[in-house]
């Protein structure tokens, strides 16, 4: 769990950093996002995550990119790089196909590429540790079903919609790449299992009286019926 949080915070800092740089060495780096269908600006397809507009951009996008990655990181460690790479390619090429014209500059697509995927792949897994952190993610960010969505004008939407669409098409195809925890058993679960339940004396008890009784009344009536079947064939007296 360390190493996923590390992980998450190398991230974040990276687009601090690049922001600090920004800002001391009076760089505007904006230019360097997604221009859709501008073959110079392909290259934003890589760079364009990395850069934020502002600060208030930049500190929306830190505490998602954070937890996301640490939870991605930590709970898929098979496809979790694949995963990372494919919504980061995916969602870029998309925005630059269809995306409005103008720079789609930051993280968000990959926030929510990200949430995604921890969605969906909760949802088709349906193992324990999947559930939970799809539980997690969607607490903290299940708004973000919404957001996928045209909102303001100076919101790159499409980095949403193709970002989330990117991290659902991931936990279709990596649904099985990440082995299941394996279900604890204990010692007491098999004694149990191969255990035949005794049977209850006491109902038991109850059924064998219960038939005896059966049996008695039934030869009990046997008598009289003899003796009324006699009582018909004797004669009646004279008056």
């Amino acid at each position: 769990m360390q190493k996923s949080i590390l992980t998450g915070a190398l991230f974040t800092l990276v687009l601090w950093w690049i922001k600090l740089c920004e800002h001391f060495f009076g760089w505007s780096l904006v230019s360097l996002g997604v221009y859709p269908l501008s073959l110079p600006d392909l290259t934003g397809i890589v760079f364009a995550p990395l850069i934020h507009g502002s600060w208030e951009h930049l500190i929306s996008n830190t505490l998602p990119i954070l937890i996301l990655t640490s939870i991605l990181w930590y709970g898929y460690p098979k496809s979790r790089l694949r995963v990372l790479i494919l919504i980061w390619l995916l969602s870029g090429l998309a925005v630059w196909f269809l995306g409005r014209p103008s720079y789609h500059i930051g993280a968000s697509g990959i926030a929510h590429g990200l949430f995604f995927y921890l969605f969906i792949g909760g949802i088709l897994r349906r193992d324990k540790r999947s559930v939970a952190l799809l539980m997690v993610a969607f607490y903290m960010y299940g708004g973000m079903i919404f957001t996928i969505f045209p909102q303001a004008r100076e919101i790159s939407f499409e980095y949403h919609f193709f970002g989330a669409l990117s991290g659902a098409l991931c936990a279709i195809v990596f649904r099985k790449v990440d082995p299941k925890p394996v279900v604890e058993r204990y010692d007491w679960q098999d004694e149990d299992e191969n255990t035949v339940a005794p049977e209850d004396d006491l109902i038991g008890d109850l059924w064998q009286q219960g038939q005896g009784m059966v049996n008695d009344s039934s030869g009990d009536r046997q008598p009289d019926a003899h003796k009324e079947e006699k009582q018909h064939d004797s004669p009646g007296r004279p008056l």
